[in-house]
């Protein structure tokens, strides 16, 4: 029902009066005092609908995004603006929980105790704040350590598409993130993961990582106002652990090119004119925005690790190329990897650190780093003539650089400990020297009598020998039992 007499200001509360409503854009009348931009307003018999300033078309007159549905606004309602902005709770409080972009916690549990709120409009770090140094975020996991290092404070982009296990790698780094350096990790889901925020919730609770998590979840069901904010306010969360509490954390941000989406709509919805491709004018901006927050500080670092969509895999597309400008390591999953049972599906060479310098990791690991990944490139240009003609057309020294090469592609696979249920397999966290010391040693050519299986889902390289032993003595076994048998 619409209202007809103006409520009396108090208790710092402003009222002003609904002059229009167009799906999720709301024009609100304010006589005096009116709202900056980001001021959050709220309408309705119990004030359940909330919608943010996004610009001031004149003296009296805002013009506003819904963050909720919009069904029972009318024109003549009023709009209540208490003078804050949208604001999330922070603290310890909020470890091992899910919420929503308001703050609302959405696992049915117990309300978390009164919290401080902080704003989600928070500014980057100073540059007088920042890290100079190039720190390098070992994760345990082979394969991103030795070629695509990532940078501690840095983003890092996962790109890959459904069942390339992005959602395994992602739960692996949060269980190394929180086993090794006791630090925070925070899962956002913008549009693209929340449909599966469930699954992924008990998979963390199953790990045993939720306790030392936040999962914060804009749903794709939800009007784009909210799925453009969601990113702000888990960064809010994060930069108190950074800063207040001064520990790590890791962000994981799924996905990205759904923010990025969400902004677009809702400039659609402003009545902005779009640029190429119907994104919209301000999307450097609004990127930024949000990923110059990502910062590593004196204080703590927020490393980040966000799944990218390429949309119709075009890279020169504008999403992804805003996207990578801000990145300083891609990680490319290969769905034929996964097809070969090669996890983490990562194709090596289509991925790339900005790390990967002698002067951050040092001479002895850059100089392998590009033995391995000459010996790869070589093995990929020798696979249409093996398919063609057989590996033993090949010299002597392409047969040892293919077999060298398919070395390495197994012992970069890794057993997880977010899958150890499923595959039996026992998890593995392997130090960088001694992956790195493992590559070394199959380079120089000291496992060629060793079959290429006893490399698959291992940690460190000696467990090959002891991989290949066991193969050998069940071998004899075997063929004892069948010569008593005959």
């Amino acid at each position: 029902m619409t209202e007809t007499t103006s409520p009396k200001s108090g208790n710092g509360s402003i009222f002003g009066k609904i002059i229009a409503v167009r799906g999720s854009v709301v024009d609100v009348w304010f006589e005096t005092d009116i709202p900056a931009i980001y001021s959050l307003l709220h309408a309705g018999k119990n004030n359940e609908i909330s919608f943010e300033v996004m610009t001031q078309l004149d003296s009296h007159t805002v013009r506003c995004i819904a963050m909720t549905a919009t069904q029972g606004l009318a024109r003549g309602t009023f709009a209540e603006y208490k003078g804050n902005e949208l604001t999330v709770p922070v603290g310890k409080n909020i470890l091992g929980r899910m919420f929503d972009v308001f703050g609302n916690t959405i696992d049915k549990l117990e309300p978390i105790p009164k919290a401080e709120r902080r704003s989600i409009h928070q500014s980057p770090p100073p540059l007088s704040d920042r890290s100079t140094k190039s720190e390098i975020f070992v994760t345990g996991i082979k394969a991103i350590d030795v070629l695509l290092p990532l940078e501690r404070g840095g983003k890092s982009g996962l790109l890959g598409g459904a069942g390339v296990g992005k959602t395994v790698l992602l739960t692996e780094l949060i269980h190394n993130m929180v086993g090794q350096n006791q630090g925070v990790s925070i899962f956002c889901g913008i549009g693209e993961r929340s449909r599966e925020g469930q699954e992924l919730y008990h998979e963390m609770k199953d790990a045993g990582v939720l306790d030392d998590m936040v999962m914060v979840f804009g749903q794709m069901n939800e009007p784009p106002g909210a799925r453009f904010r969601v990113g702000h306010a888990a960064l809010t969360m994060a930069e108190y652990f950074r800063d207040d509490e001064q520990r790590d954390v890791l962000l994981l941000i799924d996905n990205i090119f759904r923010f990025i989406q969400a902004g677009m709509e809702v400039s659609g919805l402003m009545g902005q004119m779009p640029s190429r491709l119907g994104y919209q004018p301000t999307m450097g901006r609004d990127l930024s925005k949000l990923e110059e927050r990502i910062a590593h500080t004196k204080t703590g670092a927020i490393t980040s690790i966000q799944a990218v969509y390429v949309p119709a895999d075009d890279m020169t597309d504008p999403a992804a190329v805003h996207t990578f400008a801000h990145l300083s390591a891609s990680i490319v999953l290969s769905r034929k990897k996964a097809g070969e049972g090669l996890y983490p599906a990562i194709d090596l060479l289509q991925s790339n650190s900005k790390m990967a310098t002698p002067g951050i990791i040092g001479e002895r690991h850059y100089q392998l780093a590009q033995q391995i990944r000459q010996t790869l490139a070589q093995y990929e240009e020798l696979k249409d003539i093996i398919a063609m003609l057989g590996i033993e057309q090949l010299s002597p020294a392409d047969r040892a650089l293919v077999n060298r090469a398919r070395k390495l592609e197994r012992f970069f696979t890794q057993p997880f400990f977010s899958t150890e249920k499923f595959s039996d397999l026992e998890g593995k966290d392997v130090s960088l020297e001694d992956a790195l010391s493992g590559c070394e040693r199959i380079l120089a050519d000291e496992f060629k009598d060793l079959p290429e299986s006893s490399f698959y889902m291992i940690g460190k390289v000696e467990e090959a020998i002891v991989k290949s032993r066991e193969k050998d003595s069940s071998k004899t076994n075997k063929d004892k039992k069948e010569e008593v048998t005959a």
